[in-house]
């Protein structure tokens, strides 16, 4: 491990858990939540963060099947619209470079959802993908 961020760091620290103090109180769909931090976490090739999200999502029921599939979920009926609209935003945000947010995916997203849960929904896959940098960066070894 390299720096301990909670430890030197931590107010920023903090802040980052306040961001998950309101998801968690955000109303979201816990399973969608999770899915969204393992698409996320496996773009990124955060071990940690894979480890820890499938394993939560696993104690709240979500299945082995979907979260084996959950890379390609393009490729399944496994998944419901809203889901698949979340993922495709979640895809878009993690890669922003890759085109930024397309308008079609937004939109998607926006049909499914209530402008609450869509906030929820994108602050979801904005706090993830610093969560996966500071694990990356900072080297976190699986627990």
């Amino acid at each position: 491990m390299r720096i301990n961020i909670s430890k030197v760091a931590p107010q920023a620290y903090d802040a980052m858990l306040e961001l998950e103090k309101y998801l968690a109180t955000s109303g979201l769909d816990k399973k969608l939540f999770e899915l969204i931090k393992t698409r996320a976490s496996q773009i990124n090739g955060c071990a940690y963060c894979i480890n820890m999200h499938v394993r939560d999502a696993q104690q709240i029921g979500e299945t082995s099947q979907r979260l084996f599939l959950l890379d390609a979920w393009r490729e399944t009926d496994l998944f419901t619209e809203k889901e698949r609209a979340a993922l495709a935003l979640t895809e878009a945000i993690t890669l922003i470079t890759n085109g930024h947010v397309p308008d079609d995916v937004y939109h998607a997203a926006a049909s499914k959802m209530t402008d609450p849960e869509l906030a929820a929904v994108i602050m979801s896959i904005v706090t993830i993908n610093a969560w996966n940098r500071i694990a990356i960066t900072s080297r976190t070894p699986l627990d």
